[in-house]
């Protein structure tokens, strides 16, 4: 007698039960000495048993039969898809009271076939006992998961194959093998000699902090005029006192007048007090120099 399953133990000592290749390579269904055989082994023992499965079916009856064993079994059964179970293996794995896929298993159902011959009458019998088996494959099923009756009809009328996502979302499996499995995470590493630590909340890592750029005067347009103005605004205060160019004092002049000649009168930031030049909107101030000259003549002025 071939076998195509075989008994094991794993490393707890719990029973596991592989069904390999082809169900019922030899003879299952008509013959009584290999049902028999599998029964006794399967009931030699108590406990709860796991069954690998990687086959790409069989005979129906014999897929049939296996599945009540393992439902009239008294301890819990856990059916765990390798890689393929197809056809009539499908069936068997719907027996598990809790069935697993591998990540990279497939599950295939479909339409139950068989060779027939003779007359019309034979034709019509044969027909008949093939929609019979599909009924039959339907309710095991329907009973693992919840599907109405059509929808199971039609995935067998189409052959559907079925990764381990999709029969988990079809309720033919329950759960996907190794899913929730968690990479290990690495200790915090311990900083070399040399390297600067991160600082905690509140602390500094002696740096200064660079704080972002803020224009003195919200509102205010960039521009070249503008500027100039700053800079020319920033000379005047470093300059010593009683030292200015004959140029400086024109501003308060011109900012009674804004509108007299194109000159428009620029404050000065809060807190601080210039007799910088005023700059135009023609880029000149009040005496016709332009920023440029009046910066070199500061230059050679503070040599």
């Amino acid at each position: 007698m071939k076998k195509f399953w075989n008994w094991i133990r794993d490393d707890t000592g719990g029973r596991i039960l592989r069904l390999e290749g082809p169900i019922d390579d030899e003879s299952f269904w008509g013959d009584e000495v290999t049902p028999k055989a599998f029964r006794e082994e399967l009931e030699s023992e108590g406990g709860d048993i796991t069954v690998w499965i990687n086959s790409p079916g069989g005979n129906v009856f014999a897929a049939a039969e296996i599945y009540t064993m393992l439902k009239d079994y008294a301890g819990a059964v856990t059916v765990k898809i390798a890689s393929l179970a197809a056809s009539a293996a499908s069936v068997v794995a719907v027996a598990g009271d809790h069935v697993q896929m591998s990540p990279t298993a497939i599950l295939m159902v479909h339409d139950p076939s068989t060779i027939a011959m003779g007359n019309t009458k034979d034709m019509e019998r044969a027909i008949t006992t093939l929609n019979e088996v599909k009924e039959c494959i339907i309710n095991a099923y329907m009973a693992k998961t919840g599907l109405r009756h059509n929808k199971i009809a039609e995935l067998m009328s189409n052959e559907t194959w079925m990764n381990a996502k999709k029969a988990l979302e079809l309720g033919f499996a329950d759960e996907i093998l190794y899913e929730d499995t968690k990479k290990p995470v690495e200790p915090d590493k311990e900083p070399e000699e040399g390297d600067d630590p991160e600082p905690k909340e509140g602390e500094s890592n002696g740096e200064e902090e660079k704080k972002p750029f803020k224009l003195s005067q919200v509102g205010q347009l960039y521009s070249t005029r503008l500027m100039g103005q700053t800079i020319l605004n920033r000379i005047m205060d470093s300059l010593p006192e009683g030292e200015a160019p004959a140029t400086a004092g024109e501003k308060e002049q011109a900012s009674e007048d804004p509108a007299e000649e194109g000159v428009i009168a620029t404050e000065d930031p809060p807190g601080e007090e210039t007799d910088a030049p005023v700059i135009g909107m023609d880029g000149k101030t009040k005496d016709g120099s332009v920023p440029f000259a009046i910066l070199e003549k500061q230059l050679e002025f503070l040599r």
